[in-house]
């Protein structure tokens, strides 16, 4: 049996990678679908700080980071499926304490717990795609799954705008809660378990400890975190200040779902294109390519707007560079996790949430940072995120090539 091929699977390629995005989607709508109550949370719980809004995002991908580091042992050990729902236990339970919460501080307690449960979709399944899928074979997988991915945020600032307007900004925790229900009650029905018992790992400390051991010792897994790191930095300081961008800098706040929603359809293309390409170019040029390309192309727009050369263009150009910011991502993200687990197969889920755990909390911390930095311009998204991959895009000069059967 081919490497690349799957070695269990019941459903269909299609329905495995729309299941596959839905999970992976879990994420980009508990984030996406919060932009458009920023401000109303704002004035209702810290109008004297706006700022302290944007924590409403970064402290879930700080619990999540933290649940992905749990999320993958536990899988090796119980089963990919049984984690998926434990997780999503979890995040139901977040939303509803934020649903009831009064206060900022227990939202943000809130949104860690949803964190949290959100790291058992969000690694697990991409440790069952490592189940059935290897090296390119894998990346042309998620690559496709990024597809639905990108969908969802595409129209969640849309969908949390028509909630608030129907129901309260409140109301945003319990579309959170339903969402968790459809997608994993798919999965739960549909998916049969990729792990086998006789292939779990018993959860003891030897052998955990030696996962990780195992896990941190290859260059690949070191340079894929690493530059996974300085993608999200730049991902979730420009998610986390986009929408005062449209509100406070170009008077857009009505009308920021609909330019977000064209942001993530024009950039939807790459997760496909990504996936067509992969097999014949290989991961590693193409995130090197677009890592640097993209510090360049940050750089000189930092210095346009520094400059004032572009006048009325401004905001469109702002647009188009969170076009590229997305298409970034699209052409990384999966080709880092294939490239991080080709040798790791075995321990599939200590792997995922090792390079989810790091690259996602320092992820968010570098985006807190950047974040916290606007000054009413888009100029300290473009620096930041300028230092962010050319740190990631020149490491991976330095990334190992490609296994013969994932080459």
């Amino acid at each position: 049996m081919s490497a690349a091929q799957p070695q269990t699977r019941t459903t269909s390629k299609f329905e495995f990678v729309c299941m596959m995005g839905l999970m992976f989607a879990t994420i980009a709508f508990s984030i996406d679908a919060m932009l458009p109550a920023l401000p109303d949370i704002v004035g209702n719980l810290t109008p004297d700080d706006p700022n302290r809004a944007q924590l409403i995002i970064t402290s879930f991908l700080l619990g999540m980071g933290l649940g992905t580091l749990l999320a993958g042992p536990l899988s090796d050990a119980l089963g990919r499926k049984t984690v998926i729902v434990i997780g999503a236990g979890l995040y139901m339970a977040g939303a509803l304490m934020a649903y009831f919460a009064q206060s900022l501080e227990w939202i943000l307690l809130a949104r860690v717990l949803q964190g949290l449960g959100a790291a058992g979709p969000r690694v697990v399944s991409l440790a069952m795609a490592r189940d059935l899928f290897v090296g390119r074979a894998m990346a042309q997988i998620v690559s496709y799954a990024m597809l639905v991915f990108t969908i969802v945020p595409a129209i969640a600032p849309l969908l949390g705008a028509w909630i608030i307007m129907g129901f309260g900004w409140r109301a945003i925790f319990l579309a959170f809660l339903a969402f968790s229900v459809i997608s994993v009650g798919w999965l739960s029905l549909r998916q049969p378990e990729t792990l086998a018992p006789e292939d779990r790992r018993p959860l003891q400390f030897a052998p955990l400890w030696a996962g990780l051991r195992e896990t941190l010792a290859h260059r690949q897994m070191q340079f894929s975190i690493i530059a996974q790191t300085c993608i999200f930095g730049g991902l979730f300081g420009s998610l986390s200040s986009i929408h005062q961008i449209f509100d406070y800098t170009y008077g857009l706040r009505e009308s920021f779902p609909l330019w977000f929603c064209l942001i993530a359809l024009l950039s939807a293309p790459t997760g496909p294109i990504n996936g067509k390409i992969v097999m014949h170019t290989g991961m590693r040029p193409l995130i090197r390519v677009t890592m640097l390309a993209q510090a360049g192309l940050s750089l000189i727009l930092a210095l346009a707007f520094l400059s004032g050369v572009l006048g009325a263009a401004e905001f469109g150009v702002y647009v188009f560079w969170n076009v590229t910011l997305f298409a970034t991502a699209g052409f990384s993200i999966g080709n880092l996790n294939a490239l991080a687990l080709e040798p790791l197969g075995h321990i599939a889920g200590m792997a995922s949430s090792v390079m989810g755990a790091i690259s996602t909390v320092g992820g968010a911390l570098a985006g807190a940072v950047i974040g916290q930095m606007f000054d009413g311009t888009p100029v300290p998204l473009f620096i930041g995120m300028s230092l962010m991959m050319l740190i990631g895009g020149l490491l991976m000069f330095r990334m190992p090539r490609e296994a013969v059967d994932a080459g």
